[in-house]
């Protein structure tokens, strides 16, 4: 029914410049300072930065549409309709997934202004020090450490009161946030449901899950209030409305929409060093081919499915891949589409005694219009909420048996193994709502995982989709977290403050060996759509990997990288926030590199 809203018609304000394309025929001028290929969370920042140098000029180029007039990408509690399967994702599925009994799963991306922040379930999350620190140890610069990472956070956003304007003493620490930043971050603003009754449970149950008041300190075990990106008028903040809208009105960047960048193009070659300098896009498949030229850069900023797609077509990759594709080698790196890490999502569900789940919203199509009013014309509601108010991370005991067989694969102890994410209401990307009974779900996420996979080429042609393998709970060890998680969220739901509300387990939940709860995990767990890692950053020194410590591709120029892609690992953390302050550092080296 919430999708049916979609079509409601409602209009919005709205100024598209006239800086942003739908045709590279329409661009008065074919070669730039910096091409960025990609408006997605990190192209968006990277072009909005770059232009504030009126001497750079700049083109960004988006495969997708523009945001603009898009509802669900407004209200922040209709996020979950705009995946999968719309015309604003790519509606990629995986190869069958093997800890996941073989199934398939829908894998969308952000095919949008703005990317996968205009799509995504708007929680903002830095990750842990421990999470930087490696990040810094990896590549042999302490510049991506915590203790200098945390300017860039705070640089991105703009810590703002939620939409009912309560006070948040004791929910956040403003002192660790940033207060002038594009971003506009805030607290949940409808409180009710079962809110409290999280929060009651941290003081009961507190040796476990212990209450922290701001888990983007650095220091996120724990439980407390989510942050999100949403601003205080209740509109979701993205990098298309934040950075990039506002950066339009220059007259030194352009957007081209709607167009696909099919390969990036060596223009030299000198001591058996290539230069990029060009890319090649078209509209369709059959469509004109067109240059543009970089005199300076070219950044791709394509995410990290995308981004390792287009390396492999343009010849940079895996050679003996590209051979069996007749793909001429350009540059022989063999860790592009490599070590995709991603999240593994399991929703947990309880039956409840109560009428003002979220199910009540999703079976009365008046309630849910009332409510869209209500936020249209306050911003205001549940409708400027994106529905879970709290999180928490969780670390398994360091005596876990577990320990004997696999390393740890967390950052250090600041960093979570497992979320744990209570939600009002049913929860699911693998079954549908049920049509009668209300629901509490707790969903838990691997945050930690030692699973693998990789994003290869299908074939030589840029308008197939490439074959995605998240390797989703193959590794033992990650069936054995989300096993412990699972038992975890049921003790949670144990506290007394649940007694009375809690009726009963749902199917598998009600399990009680640990076999048959990893049963009913392969059966039912997905993906909370966080890739990263396949075109990962190493020391200078280190022949494995893809870019440098300034995100350098390595054993070429012209060519950067800067998305979730070149994260060596990924964060125990939702990684927008943390993709965010990447690109604002990746934005000052490039302006340090061609000041």
């Amino acid at each position: 029914m919430l999708r049916l809203l979609l079509l409601s018609g409602l209009a919005f304000h709205s100024s598209v410049s006239a800086r942003l394309y739908t045709d590279p025929a329409q661009l008065p001028i074919k070669e730039y300072d910096f091409l960025v290929v990609g408006a997605g969370t990190a192209g968006s920042v990277i072009a909005a930065r770059l232009s504030e140098n009126p001497a750079f000029s700049v083109l960004v180029i988006e495969a997708g549409s523009s945001n603009q007039n898009i509802l669900a990408a407004e209200v922040p509690f209709l996020g979950s309709t705009l995946s999968p399967n719309t015309t604003v994702t790519w509606n990629y599925t995986t190869t069958p997934q093997i800890g996941l009994n073989n199934r398939t799963i829908p894998y969308p991306r952000g095919y949008v202004l703005g990317g996968s922040s205009t799509i995504n379930f708007e929680i903002w999350t830095r990750g842990s020090i421990d999470d930087y620190n490696r990040f810094a140890k990896v590549s042999s610069d302490p510049g991506w450490s915590w203790a200098e990472m945390t300017h860039y956070m705070k640089k991105s956003e703009h810590l703002v009161p939620p939409t009912d304007n309560r006070s948040i003493f004791g929910e956040v620490d403003l002192a660790i946030h940033g207060i002038k930043g594009p971003v506009q971050v805030s607290l949940g603003g409808y409180i009710g449901g079962v809110d409290r009754r999280v929060i009651d449970t941290t003081r009961e149950f507190g040796s476990e899950f212990p209450y922290n008041i701001d888990m983007n300190s650095g220091y996120p075990l724990g439980i407390g209030w989510t942050q999100n990106s949403v601003s205080s008028k209740g509109f979701r903040s993205s990098s298309a409305t934040a950075y990039l809208t506002p950066a339009m009105e220059r007259d030194n960047l352009d957007v081209l929409i709607q167009t696909r960048v099919t390969k990036l193009v060596a223009v030299s070659h000198a001591n058996g060093v290539p230069t990029f300098g060009q890319v090649e896009v078209a509209q369709t498949p059959t469509g004109p081919r067109v240059l543009f030229n970089a005199s300076k850069e070219v950044i791709l900023s394509s995410g990290s499915i995308n981004t390792p797609q287009l390396l492999q077509l343009s010849g940079v990759g895996d050679s003996a891949l590209l051979a069996s594709l007749n793909i001429t080698t350009i540059l022989d790196l063999g860790d592009v589409g490599k070590n995709l890490s991603d999240h593994a999502f399991l929703a947990n569900h309880w039956l409840v005694n109560s009428t003002s789940t979220f199910e009540a919203v999703g079976r009365n199509a008046s309630l849910a219009a009332d409510l869209l009013a209500q936020w249209n014309m306050t911003g205001t509601g549940l409708f400027s909420d994106p529905g879970a108010n709290q999180i928490g991370w969780m670390r398994l005991p360091s005596n876990s048996s577990i320990f004997q067989q696999y390393p740890d694969p967390s950052a250090g102890p600041t960093s979570a193994h497992y979320e744990f994410l209570p939600v009002n209401g049913f929860v699911s990307f693998v079954e549908s709502t049920p049509a009668t009974g209300f629901f509490l779900s707790i969903i838990t996420n691997i945050a930690s995982p030692l699973s693998r996979g990789s994003v290869t080429l299908a074939s030589s042609d840029p308008f197939d989709n490439p074959i995605i393998n998240p390797a989703l709970l193959e590794s033992p060890f990650d069936q054995y977290v989300m096993v412990e998680a699972i038992k975890t969220a049921k003790r949670f739901a144990e506290a007394s403050a649940w007694k009375g509300y809690i009726i009963e387990a749902v199917g598998a939940l009600n399990s009680t060996t640990n076999e048959d709860l990893a049963s009913y995990a392969r059966n039912s767990t997905s993906t909370v759509f966080h890739p990263v890692g396949t075109a990962r950053m190493t020391s200078y020194s280190n022949k494995d990997g893809v870019v440098n410590p300034d995100l350098l591709v390595k054993g070429c120029s012209g060519l950067r990288i800067v998305d979730a892609s070149v994260l060596p690992y990924i964060p125990a953390a939702h990684p927008q926030a943390c993709v965010y302050a990447l690109a604002e550092r990746a934005a000052d080296l490039i302006k340090a590199a061609w000041s």
